[in-house]
């Protein structure tokens, strides 16, 4: 199974991240990218979130206001079952390879993403295969929009 990034996404910490047109993506996430709260954000385990512009066109289609970036991914991709991409999925992303490594828990600050508040709209626990994911780097590389993703074994 492939799809391609769709777009790269940092800030110097909150939301929403803003569009580059290349990264370099290390051990400790996208080069450029920081976090506000080390607490819930960052560290190697939760490096690189991931999110399917796939499932965001389909929540926009409810009506909710989510774009590429908004929620805090900071690589967007297409084309992928994103249901399929679970803890332990490993994924070729452009010269970098990645090992997903847990769900994201979707956070209030998102609330203005959705309609009536409901930022648990994209909970793992209540809607399955609609959740971020996070993980963590196993090889850093560069990575552009239009790269592939490609789930490895």
């Amino acid at each position: 199974m492939s799809g391609r990034i769709e777009a790269i996404n940092i800030s110097r910490g909150g939301l929403p991240k803003q569009p580059t047109f290349e990264a370099v993506i290390t051990e400790q996430g996208i080069d450029g990218d920081t976090q506000n709260d080390l607490v819930h954000h960052g560290g190697p385990n939760r490096a690189v979130v991931l999110y399917s512009l796939d499932v965001i066109r389909g929540l926009q289609a409810e009506g909710h206001s989510i774009a590429a970036g908004s929620s805090g991914e900071n690589l967007t991709v297409s084309g992928l079952d994103w249901a399929s991409i679970v803890p332990g999925t490993r994924l070729l992303v452009g010269d970098a390879e990645l090992e997903i490594t847990r769900y994201t828990t979707p956070c209030a600050k998102l609330g203005r993403l959705f309609r009536g508040q409901d930022f648990m709209r994209i909970a793992q626990q209540t809607n399955p295969g609609f959740s971020r994911v996070c993980a963590k780097v196993l090889k850093g590389g560069i990575v552009r929009p239009g790269d592939a993703v490609v789930v490895s074994t």
